[in-house]
């Protein structure tokens, strides 16, 4: 029998988080595996509360389950806990001003990344063997970088998001994050939607102008890495992705996702007058003030952008990037001003996919000052599968380069 945790070693966990578990069937796919779920997916029976008490508060009895956790149900996983997020999912750092800070069990003196950040913790730490995760601007992707494990951004619609609090959702996705890929691609074949489009891997172009981690030591690491993954994968061809761009590509995501907050979260805060955290505070003032105007423009530059990433991710062809330009920050950063920078350059690589609507995968490829890094590939639309694929071929190398 699967009892929840007695112990929450990592801080995972939320106040309300699940009394008993949730039983899978006892047969399928996942049988005899658990997971736990991010503070955004409807339980029936119980609240959700998007990282805020005073959402959780005000917030009503789910009547159903999530369609993403029921799935994992009937394949016989087990949901054993709801985990931290940071507050409505505004942040990519993981740290929630009233539900606290969940622990990097990879690098203790480390931030988790977010939002999923319960969600990695809990991972890391095998309190569960995977977790659910949502991903609008990095949200699994960044976490899976910092806590060393699997993480997957599937092609945008197919997970479904239903049962799941919407933030921006022309870039929302259903996330997860495992320690093993074998497991990693199971849950995948799972929970992904639709026709795959299956064609094996013959072209690799690597995003030249993200190569440049703020780290010289886990660049190294990660071009060591990447060159002993030369049996597996197709020889690299070094091409600039958005060049001098960057910054614009990344302020068209920031407005984009502000402007449909508009319309999901912010009618919610202001509403019930939600005591926001520092950070999240300030992030919804200046979501509110994003013009019609402005959107458009955004838009505009993302069917660019989107042209141009899915010109060179055709079927057979992936993109690979570190996950993030640094390497985890240390705890005691706020989610403030001093946090600003971080999440400016962290967004500038998470947005390329989200952009485009394509699935984007991030192993754990090395270590560098004891921390874990990152590596993503970005594959074409409906290209998950041979993705998940991928993460299990590379597993080898993998653990050679992380112990």
């Amino acid at each position: 029998m699967i009892h929840v945790p007695l112990r929450d070693p990592v801080k995972a966990l939320v106040p309300h988080t699940l009394k008993e578990p949730l039983p899978g069937r006892k047969q399928g796919l996942l049988a005899g595996t658990t997971f736990m779920v991010k503070d955004l997916f409807a339980i029936a029976g119980h609240k959700v509360s998007n990282g805020s008490p005073d959402c959780y508060a005000n917030a009503r009895a789910a009547p159903a389950t999530a369609r993403a956790i029921q799935w994992l149900l009937d394949a016989g996983a087990s949901c054993t806990g709801i985990t931290i997020c940071d507050e409505f999912f505004y942040s990519v750092l993981g740290w929630n001003a009233h539900y606290g800070q969940p622990v990097n069990k990879r690098a203790p003196d480390r931030v988790t990344g977010g939002s999923s950040c319960g969600s990695a913790a809990a991972v890391a730490a095998k309190m569960c063997d995977f977790a659910l995760g949502s991903d609008t601007g990095g949200s699994i992707r960044v976490p899976a970088s910092f806590c060393g494990l699997y993480g997957l951004r599937p092609t945008h619609g197919r997970i479904s998001l239903e049962g799941m609090t919407p933030m921006a959702p022309s870039y929302d996705t259903v996330g997860y994050l495992a320690r093993e890929a074998e497991l990693f691609r199971k849950v995948g074949n799972v929970l992904l939607e639709g026709d795959p489009v299956y064609t094996g891997i013959d072209r690799l172009i690597l995003a030249n102008d993200f190569f440049r981690h703020e780290d010289r030591g886990a660049e190294e690491a990660l071009w060591r890495a990447l060159a002993g993954m030369g049996p597996v994968l197709p020889k690299a061809e070094a091409t600039m992705i958005a060049g001098d761009e960057i910054d614009a590509w990344r302020n068209a995501f920031r407005i984009i996702q502000a402007f449909e907050i508009q319309a999901t979260l912010l009618p919610l805060i202001q509403s019930h007058n939600v005591n926001l955290g520092p950070g999240i505070k300030e992030r919804f003032a200046l979501a509110a003030q994003v013009s019609f105007a402005d959107a458009e423009a955004a838009k505009a530059l993302r069917t660019k952008i989107a042209e141009r990433l899915r010109a060179l991710a055709t079927p057979g062809t992936l993109i690979v990037l570190p996950t993030t330009p640094t390497l985890p920050p240390k705890r005691d950063i706020p989610d403030g001003d001093a946090f600003a920078e971080f999440r400016a350059k962290t967004l500038g690589y998470t947005c390329l996919a989200g952009h485009a609507g394509l699935p984007q995968i991030s192993i754990p490829a090395a270590e560098a000052m004891g921390c874990p890094i990152g590596l993503s590939f970005i594959g074409w639309e409906g290209g998950d599968e041979a993705l998940l694929d991928l993460a299990v071929s590379l597993e080898p190398f993998c653990r050679k380069a992380i112990p």
